[in-house]
């Protein structure tokens, strides 16, 4: 990721040219925040109504082919985005970001039985706090943190690899601690991937790149900070709901 040090568009415009610049990154990122909300609306409201179908719960609780579909498929998915994202279009890119909502959707309708409603609400009022102030820090700070990339990814890869590992072992401790690697982890996360949408803006403006290019890009950013959310989110939710497990 380019050193987002020497680009500083918090400072007050001195010029025309600034200000553009400054009005062009505000729609860039009400462009992702507009996909973002609509993916999470989609997660919510397939969640609550799926977890009202009897049918449905009982496939996912039965431990069977579906819930092992739905649970793996948004990695899957997001997996094979990364190895094609080169290749894909902002129309594909969009129905990649609307399936995984939908999947995650899936999930959540069965937590909605297994957790109580007071650690929903808790998760979701950190899960905002947190994003909110990572995110604020992100688009404000003159700091690179580029340095954080390698490590927070290393960090998602751990985190992956030690809930696999827990899911045999099943220890309450374990589980707590990945829990909240998980959450400064994706709070990290959340800082970094908005510097790095702000240097992938500056970029494309710099380059010229045409209305195709930015529109890829809002939906990839769109994806990627609804995986942070709705990741950070369910972090908090184990951690709040761990007396109902």
């Amino acid at each position: 990721m380019q050193d987002f040090t020497n680009y500083t568009p918090n400072q007050s415009p001195q010029s025309s040219m600034a200000r553009a610049a400054l009005s062009s990154e505000a729609i860039f990122f009400q462009r992702i925040y507009g996909w973002m909300f609509a993916a999470l609306a989609v997660t919510a409201g397939l969640a609550f109504v799926l977890s009202t179908s009897t049918t449905w719960l009982n496939l996912m609780l039965s431990g069977g082919v579906v819930f092992w579909v739905v649970g793996l498929a948004p990695l899957g998915l997001a997996l094979y985005l990364s190895a094609r994202i080169e290749h894909l279009s902002a129309g594909a890119i969009r129905m990649f970001l609307l399936a995984i909502a939908a999947l995650f959707g899936g999930t959540l309708a069965v937590l909605f039985v297994i957790y109580p409603t007071a650690a929903f609400v808790k998760a979701f009022v950190c899960t905002a706090g947190i994003y909110g102030a990572m995110a604020a820090y992100g688009l404000v700070t003159k700091r690179s943190l580029q340095a954080w990339g390698s490590f927070l990814f290393m960090g998602v890869v751990g985190l992956i690899l030690a809930s696999i590992v827990n899911m045999f072992i099943k220890s309450g401790p374990m589980d707590f601690v990945i829990c909240i690697i998980g959450v400064l982890v994706f709070a990290g996360l959340t800082a970094y991937d908005h510097q790095k949408l702000r240097v992938i803006h500056f970029q494309v403006e710099q380059q010229g790149g045409g209305a195709e290019m930015m529109n890829r890009f809002v939906m990839l950013g769109a994806l990627t900070l609804y995986l942070d959310f709705i990741n950070l989110f369910l972090f908090l939710l184990r951690i709040f709901g761990r007396g109902n497990d």
